[in-house]
């Protein structure tokens, strides 16, 4: 059914994987009106019996209200479900939860003005447990003014960090977090491994793995402002050192029958930045190495 009245307190939710079902209970609890579609719309049954709206097509999901938040595998799902109602996108606002590409969020937001609608990227940094937790934040970007008109509501859910204008922006630096996130994890995946390998259970690393990363931050203070000066000296550090260093990284894993993989794509980076004269320089200098890299493929 089609909420005749919507209000400012007012939401529709496209998409109920765990992270939309989620945004929906929050919603829910703090009583805000609730429409809801999904392609399965069997997920939407326990959130219609705490008081949501079961919209029954897409284009009754999105009449209910001026704003949608869409929840979705990626932009492409969002595509396939907003081309079949594209006459009726005008005057909406699209709040992207969806992951994806800073082009991509791009594209979408231009896409969505030709039909006269508008677009907020967002990139949620919790899972969905974190979901109604202000100490919870989330990426947005896109028109000021749209978000500002929103940003209440968007604020039941996380608390908001405003990125730009650029619709691309959260998205780049969600992805940016997750470049460091699965990076690290697998890191830790893999010293795990080493450590079982020579009888060291995921318990008794468990102290010293919290240890190492808890030390990270203290070093991204101390080269962010380095890094942004284009200053790489080696006066703490050295990247002829951490080479080497990683070298014995490698024989360990192999001499431990696990997969090196890892650690060998790691010395190959420390490799092609001595390579280009920077063994002396700290190996923060491996950031000219990645542009260097970047630019070839261009």
């Amino acid at each position: 059914m089609r909420n005749s009245n919507p209000s400012r307190n007012s939401v529709t939710i496209i998409g109920l994987g765990p992270m939309g079902q989620a945004m929906a209970r929050t919603y829910l609890s703090h009583g805000h009106e609730v429409t809801l579609w999904n392609r399965t719309a069997g997920k939407a049954d326990e959130l219609v019996e705490q008081g949501a709206v079961r919209a029954v097509t897409i284009k009754e999901a999105l009449n209910a209200n001026e704003l949608v938040i869409l929840s979705l595998t990626d932009y492409d799902a969002m595509y396939a479900i907003l081309e079949n109602a594209a006459d009726i996108l005008a005057g909406k606002v699209f709040v992207n939860l969806s992951s994806d590409t800073p082009e991509n969020a791009r594209k979408a937001a231009k896409w969505l003005a030709g039909h006269g609608a508008m677009h907020l990227t967002g990139g949620v940094q919790v899972p969905p447990s974190g979901i109604g937790k202000p100490e919870s934040f989330t990426f947005y970007s896109g028109p000021i003014e749209v978000f500002e008109a929103h940003k209440e509501v968007l604020e039941v859910l996380t608390s908001t960090d405003y990125r730009g204008e650029d619709p691309g922006l959260a998205a780049l630096y969600y992805q940016i977090g997750m470049d460091m996130f699965w990076t690290g994890m697998l890191s830790y995946l893999h010293a795990v491994a080493v450590g079982q390998a020579n009888g060291i259970t995921a318990e008794q690393l468990k102290p010293h793995a919290i240890s190492t990363m808890s030390s990270l931050p203290e070093f991204i203070e101390f080269y962010t402002p380095r890094i942004d000066a284009g200053e790489y000296p080696g006066d703490v550090d050295r990247l002829a050192m951490g080479a080497a260093s990683v070298e014995h990284i490698v024989h360990t894993t192999h001499d431990a029958g696990v997969d090196a993989s890892l650690p060998e794509a790691v010395l190959q980076i420390f490799k092609r930045g001595m390579a280009n004269g920077r063994e002396g320089d700290s190996f923060t200098s491996l950031i000219e190495t990645f542009r260097k890299s970047a630019a070839s493929t261009h």
